[in-house]
C-alpha cells in the first residue's frame, strides 16, 4: 500500500496514546529519552509499567487527561500525561501526582536514601503561558540565589504542543521528530514527512496509528472519546463562564471542586465558598 493510501488517527486520543506509549515500552523509552532533561550518561535503558491511577479524577475534566506511569531499571519513576486543555488546577494536580509517586516509594523502614527521582512529563494540547514564546518548560527544586544548587527528587516538564512548529529544529533531533509526530499526524494526514519515516521508533508508532490497525469497535471508541472531550470542554467552559458572570472567581470553583473530591458536604462547601448547594451538586 502506498503511503498516500494510508489513513492515520490522532496520537493525542486516549485510545491511540495508550496504544503507542502504554503497550510498547521501547517506544515510550525512546520518547522519554528524547523529551526529558536527563543527566548526561543516565539515559533510560528499560521500563516497566506501573498503575496509572495515582490520584482521583478532576470533576468535569476526567476524560481530557491521559496518563501512563512507569519505572526504569534504576528505579526512577516517570509519569507521562496528555492534557487536552488547560485549567489552573492542572499544575497542582501534576505536583500532587509526582509527589505521591515519590513518597510512596518508602517502605516501613523509612530509608530515605532509597528514594529515586520522579519525572513528570506533561504534554498540553493548549497554551497556558501566552506571554512566553517557549513551548518547553522545565522545573526543578532549586536555590533561588544559586539555581545550580538543586534538591533532587522531583522534576517537571510541561510542553505546550500548539506552540511547537514543524520547522523548529532547535534542541535534540529525536525530540523534534517526536513532537512533529505528536502535532502533525491526524485524520487529515495523507503524506508523512520523510524525516519521521527515517526514525525506526517513530515509523513503528505511525504503524500503530494506521486506521487499518484498529477494529470497528476501537474506531467507535476513538470517535466517542473525541465527542466526550468536546462535550466536557463545552460544559466546563459554560460552567466557569456562568461562575464569572456571577462574580465567582475560578479559584473559588477550584476550591469547591477539591473540597467535594475530599468528601466535604455541599452545605459546608457552600458556607466556605458562597456558592449555592445546587451549583455544588453539579460539580
Amino acid at each position: 500500500m502506498k503511503q498516500s493510501d494510508m489513513r492515520y488517527l490522532d496520537p493525542r486520543n486516549d485510545l491511540t496514546f495508550k496504544k503507542i506509549f502504554g503497550r510498547h515500552p521501547h517506544l515510550l523509552r525512546s520518547f522519554l529519552n528524547a523529551m526529558l532533561p536527563l543527566p548526561e550518561g543516565s539515559f533510560i535503558e528499560s521500563l516497566e509499567y506501573l498503575p496509572a491511577d495515582m490520584v482521583p479524577e478532576i470533576p468535569l475534566m476526567k476524560y481530557s487527561i491521559v496518563d501512563v506511569r512507569c519505572k526504569d531499571n534504576m528505579g526512577r519513576q516517570f509519569i507521562v500525561e496528555m492534557q487536552l486543555y488547560w485549567t489552573t488546577s492542572f499544575m497542582q494536580r501534576v505536583l500532587f501526582n509526582a509527589s505521591k509517586a515519590y513518597v510512596t516509594q518508602l517502605d516501613r523502614s523509612f530509608n530515605y536514601k532509597s528514594l529515586q527521582p520522579v519525572y513528570a512529563l506533561t504534554l498540553v494540547n493548549d497554551i497556558f503561558m501566552p506571554d512566553k514564546e517557549e513551548y518547553y518548560h522545565h522545573y526543578q527544586i532549586v536555590n533561588i540565589a544559586d539555581t545550580h544548587q538543586q534538591i533532587e527528587g522531583l522534576e517537571f516538564v510541561f510542553v505546550e504542543l500548539p506552540k511547537f512548529k514543524a520547522q523548529d529544529i532547535t534542541g535534540k533531533k529525536l525530540q523534534v521528530l517526536w513532537l512533529r509526530f505528536m502535532t502533525g499526524i491526524d485524520e487529515d494526514t495523507l503524506n508523512v514527512p520523510e524525516e519521521l519515516l527515517s526514525s525506526a521508533e517513530i515509523r513503528e508508532a505511525l504503524e500503530n496509528l494506521e486506521v487499518s490497525a484498529f477494529s470497528k469497535s476501537e474506531l467507535a471508541s476513538y470517535d466517542k472519546y473525541w465527542d466526550t472531550v468536546r462535550t466536557e470542554k463545552s460544559v466546563t467552559s459554560d460552567f466557569f463562564e456562568k461562575g464569572m458572570e456571577k462574580g465567582v472567581e475560578k479559584g473559588i470553583l477550584a476550591v469547591a471542586i477539591n473540597a467535594k473530591k475530599m468528601g466535604v458536604s455541599p452545605a459546608e462547601i457552600a458556607e466556605m465558598t458562597g456558592l449555592s448547594e445546587e451549583d455544588i451538586e453539579r460539580l
